[in-house]
């Protein structure tokens, strides 16, 4: 922003707050008026976008506890007092008016109608000229408007054990600091799914909000569980007498008592039985236990055995299992 500026735009009246607002209650406004204006809350709103970069542009200068006492001079100096105007009328008069304070740094300057000479006369307001950045730079902000930049985000990672992401749990970190902060897990957090702690992340350079800490979880496997968005897989062995004949067998539950499931005769393997209820319980609902059934073929009979099961084939149906399979892999 160009220095001439100063003396036309009354940042205070921008805000909305008294020359004496104390840094917390600018930010505080500062804020308010940013979520209200903020384009991304106005999509398409070209009014509320300019609105939204004067709000910026005027808390850059007012949270700077330098360029505000810079700027009170400034408009200290214009306040009140009457426009100055060349005998020809027009606006090189106001430049004129400056020209009169005859030294500068480098001596007395020439005349000129550039503006060069408004911004050298600032220039004497510090070492190191208008060209510095001291006046009227902004910091970051919404697509280069200005206003206060946001802190970085810290990224940190842990493991947790499959009952702690299935149940939920408030654990401990250490932030880069080196000291410890809380962590909540979401009863059924995912391997892989990221938690954004609001505002816990690095500080600000200029007043803005603070960056996040956003924790990456790993879910270390299970021996018996498999996650199936809110449900539970398992499976479950069944003896070839149980899966033919029909038999009540126990199946595990995670973290708690067995349950009772009845296998039907004739009970192939890969079927699902379901327990209501019995999976993972989050706030967006309760998954179920699916258990799926694996018929167990017995690795050694003894003698007694084996004859019982040469008898059972000489009398079981001569039906040939794959030749709906061998059909399909034909046709």
């Amino acid at each position: 922003m160009a220095s001439q500026d100063w003396f036309d735009k009354d940042f205070y009246k921008v805000l909305g707050v008294a020359k004496d607002v104390s840094e917390a209650d600018l930010k505080k406004t500062y804020r308010k008026l940013a979520r209200k204006y903020h384009p991304d809350s106005n999509p398409g709103d070209a009014k509320a976008e300019a609105t939204f970069k004067e709000v910026s542009e005027a808390y850059a200068v007012l949270s700077d506890p330098e360029q505000r006492a810079e700027y009170d001079q400034i408009r200290a100096m214009g306040s009140g007092a009457p426009r100055f105007t060349a005998p020809g009328g027009g606006n090189a008069g106001f430049e004129d008016v400056f020209s009169m304070f005859g030294q500068g740094r480098g001596g007395t300057r020439p005349p000129s109608s550039s503006s060069s000479n408004f911004d050298d006369f600032f220039a004497n307001f510090e070492p190191g000229g208008f060209g510095s950045g001291r006046f009227g730079q902004t910091s970051g902000g919404y697509r280069g408007f200005g206003g206060p930049t946001r802190g970085s985000d810290v990224t940190a990672r842990t493991t947790v054990d499959f009952v702690t992401a299935t149940k939920g749990e408030t654990i401990s970190l250490q932030g880069d600091d080196g000291k410890p902060f809380k962590v909540k897990i979401p009863a059924g957090v995912s391997d892989g799914q990221k938690i954004r702690l609001r505002g816990r992340g690095r500080p600000s350079p200029d007043g803005g909000e603070n960056g996040d800490v956003v924790v990456q979880v790993t879910v270390r496997p299970h021996p018996v569980f498999v996650r199936d968005g809110l449900n539970l897989r398992v499976t479950v062995p069944v003896t070839f007498t149980e899966a033919t004949l029909g038999a009540t067998i126990e199946v595990p539950t995670l973290g708690g008592d067995p349950v009772k499931l009845r296998v039907a005769p004739g009970t192939p393997s890969g079927r699902v039985l379901r327990v209501k209820g019995r999976g993972v319980e989050t706030s967006k609902g309760t998954g179920d236990l699916l258990a799926e059934v694996q018929v167990a073929v017995p690795a050694h009979l003894d003698d007694a055995a084996r004859e019982a099961l040469v008898r059972f084939q000489e009398l079981e149906p001569k039906e040939n299992p794959r030749a709906e399979l061998m059909s399909k892999a034909r046709g």
